[in-house]
């Protein structure tokens, strides 16, 4: 099984940099950020914003490439604010900055449709990689909070065990394999060459599964993929 890496994702052009909205509703946190990230020259700080309610106005309005959104901010939180803005701007990714290594907060945070999940003690440079990972594609979250993750997939798979089953959207078998290479965190190129086809026709298969599934991301794809028992975790 190939790993998906940060450090293997290609920056993106100066002439094409990635627009960046920063939700925080500490101000101090958004200059040093902003003095970070304005040293990258493949990143623009195009907008920031000081709770979750502000967050989602100037998404809306910027159409930012990517979202760092705090989880604990006033009017609305990040999570709320996550659902919302994959609603009105679906092509935008966003990254959870917090504090906040509670499992709870991880898997909610998924299933708002959240493209990565970093807490504030990374390395600045590390958050620069975080956006260019998520742009091209990929899943991220916090080595920290990887074992939290499958702790949580674990509570969740014995709470589905006590409900009655129900019937799920049927998918492909082709898209089936594609699904259990996603949740195993293959990169697009990797599963292209894994199941002998195009790069073009993983990524029309992982639209058609998102889509019939009614899920925003990839990593709402894997919390699936193990409440179904798609993907063995044992």
């Amino acid at each position: 099984m190939s790993e998906t890496r940060v450090d293997q994702v290609v920056p993106a052009r100066p002439s094409e940099r990635i627009r960046v909205l920063v939700a925080d509703d500490h101000a101090l946190y958004r200059r040093g950020l902003e003095m970070v990230l304005g040293q990258e020259d493949d990143i623009e700080i195009v907008g920031e914003a000081g709770d979750g309610a502000e967050a989602i106005r100037r998404a809306e309005e910027l159409l930012p490439d990517v979202v760092l959104m705090d989880i604990r901010m006033p009017r609305r939180s990040g999570i709320e604010a996550c659902t919302a803005i994959k609603d009105v701007v679906p092509s935008t990714k966003i990254v959870i900055l917090t504090i906040s290594d509670e499992e709870s907060d991880l898997y909610e945070a998924v299933r708002a449709g959240a493209n990565g999940y970093l807490l504030k003690d990374v390395p600045g440079e590390e958050i620069a990689d975080g956006i260019r990972a998520v742009v091209g594609g990929q899943s991220l979250i916090s080595p920290s909070m990887a074992s939290k993750l499958l702790t949580e997939f674990a509570t969740m798979i014995k709470k589905s065990d006590e409900r009655p089953a129900l019937p799920v959207p049927r998918l492909t078998t082709r898209e089936l394999e594609v699904l259990k290479l996603v949740a195993r965190g293959m990169a697009n190129r990797d599963i292209a060459g894994e199941l002998f086809i195009s790069e073009n026709t993983v990524k029309n298969h992982v639209r058609n599964i998102l889509e019939k599934l009614q899920l925003h991301s990839r990593m709402e794809a894997v919390v699936y993929a193990v409440r179904e028992r798609i993907l063995d975790l044992t």
